[in-house]
């Protein structure tokens, strides 16, 4: 395996974090000696995409907000992550803004009172549009992998739809899965 693919798993990312710990992002970096950063590129409110709207259980165009980053790793593109959150969560919160979150977004939902409790992601490879290419630094003809991971809370209501792009050579997804 090259020494500069990434090897990703999900669970670090869906877990609040404690009082004072960083972001999940550059934790796990540090951890395997790799620097982590993310740009916030842009926070707000947009009509929610036609991939996004019934994911978190509204119409098309319907408002949300989004959180827009790239994804550096030892300060080249890694990956871009839009994550979109419905109105009544995160208007007028830190989600809807581009100063950095102490703890994470997921941490701040779980103050906010949503926590996630289901996850679902989907996974597919394609060939990336002209921006990914710009932003990851790729050719035209270098594959991306697209994830899309809704999160539930308990009773099944979509907290936070993520949607991340990565250069296929560089990266690898693990799952892990615990049963019983």
């Amino acid at each position: 395996m090259s020494a500069n693919r990434w090897v990703s798993t999900s669970m670090p990312y869906l877990t609040p974090r404690e009082q004072g710990q960083g972001d999940a992002w550059s934790i796990d970096a540090a951890a395997r000696g790799r620097r982590g950063t993310q740009r916030i590129v842009h926070a707000g409110e947009v009509p929610a995409p036609a991939e996004v709207a019934p994911l978190l259980g509204l119409p098309d165009d319907e408002p949300v907000v989004v959180r827009r980053r790239l994804i550096l790793l030892d300060d080249e593109p890694n990956e871009l992550t839009d994550t979109y959150y419905p109105t009544a969560i995160a208007r007028g919160t830190a989600l809807a803004a581009t100063a950095k979150i102490p703890g994470g977004a997921v941490t701040l939902l779980a103050q906010l009172g949503y926590a996630g409790a289901l996850v679902r992601e989907d996974v597919r490879a394609d060939l990336p549009d002209e921006a990914q290419q710009q932003a990851l630094r790729i050719a035209p003809t270098d594959p991306v992998l697209l994830l899309t991971r809704l999160t539930l809370d308990r009773d099944d209501r979509p907290i936070q739809v993520d949607r991340m792009v990565m250069p296929a050579r560089r990266q690898q997804l693990r799952y892990e899965i615990r049963i019983g």
